[in-house]
């Protein structure tokens, strides 16, 4: 039906955002890092908000129609207008829209015209923001660009590359000032050699050769962490620009399902930023939120170059 959403996304989507809702003064048990939850700062959201923006036909409008609008009611946008009592900051994935056009682009291009947004793209579909000294940057599905000439992309990324570019060089060029950065797309599968004519990059969902350029764009700034999404499994590594886990470099911090229909196994990130480190700490359900628990497990990645 396109006028109702699955009984299972409701739950899950309106479970999670009740058990965000009541996480400030919770007690972390000690197998968890230990402590108490703080004042939260907001939601990222690494992508896939809806479910029906990669299919095509009149119905599955209707369906993105339905989806889009379940999302604004439940998430609302700065902790006042929906069920969420904080602000979201949101990426789209692959099933928003992978050519970057559609229903949910155009909520989200209208959705960046908020009033903390330190920087917006041309295209208003990227922007950043800032927490005190923390730098902020969404960059959507994947990070690169799709001029005429090269290779075709599987995914537009809508000239996120250009974006960060510019907006590192002006909000991140004090030395150390610490920047967070979310996309959609896993990284390290696709940080392969750069051919740039090599016919199986038609088959990636990023192509290497942007991947190499994201890579060289950041890897002199203070980059605190990368999040995202898609793969539905929590995945915690750090990334040199290589394919394989690395002994040091920048955290990558791959996020599972946090509210996906499917299922009732469900987790998201708690993450708290000092002077000193990146601490990271994950909440998880087994029955759609209906009741959560703390994973015996606690991230710890040490600041070296603090900007505090």
């Amino acid at each position: 039906s396109t006028s109702e959403l699955m009984e299972s996304s409701v739950a899950n989507c309106q479970g999670l955002i009740d058990t965000l809702n009541v996480l400030p003064g919770k007690e972390i048990p000690a197998e968890a890092g230990g402590g108490v939850v703080g004042e939260i700062r907001g939601v990222i959201h690494a992508g896939d908000i809806i479910d029906t923006g990669d299919k095509r036909g009149k119905l599955q409008e209707q369906m993105q129609k339905r989806e889009w609008d379940g999302f604004v009611a439940d998430y609302g946008l700065t902790g006042r207008e929906g069920r969420l009592k904080y602000p979201v900051y949101e990426v789209h994935g692959n099933h928003d829209s992978p050519n970057g056009e559609g229903i949910a682009i155009d909520g989200l291009i209208e959705r960046t015209k908020r009033r903390e947004v330190a920087s917006r793209s041309a295209n208003g579909l990227h922007y950043s923001w800032d927490w005190g000294p923390l730098h902020c940057i969404n960059l959507g599905i994947v990070v690169g660009e799709n001029r005429d000439g090269q290779q075709r992309r599987r995914y537009n990324p809508m000239e996120s590359l250009e974006f960060l570019i510019g907006d590192l060089q002006q909000h991140a060029a004090k030395p150390g000032r610490p920047v967070l950065i979310t996309h959609h797309i896993d990284v390290l599968r696709y940080s392969k050699d750069c051919n740039a004519t090599d016919p199986g990059n038609l088959n990636l969902e990023w192509h290497p050769c942007d991947v190499r350029k994201y890579y060289e764009t950041i890897r002199n700034y203070n980059v605190l962490a990368i999040l995202y999404g898609h793969t539905h499994v929590r995945n915690v590594q750090n990334w040199d620009g290589t394919p394989q886990k690395a002994e040091s470099g920048i955290p990558a911090l791959n996020i599972d399902n946090s509210s996906h229909f499917s299922g009732g196994n469900q987790a998201f990130f708690y993450i708290e930023i000092s002077n000193k480190e990146l601490l990271v700490r994950e909440c998880a359900t087994k029955d759609s939120w209906a009741s959560s628990f703390w994973t015996p497990t606690v991230w710890r990645f040490p600041i070296l170059d603090p900007f505090w």
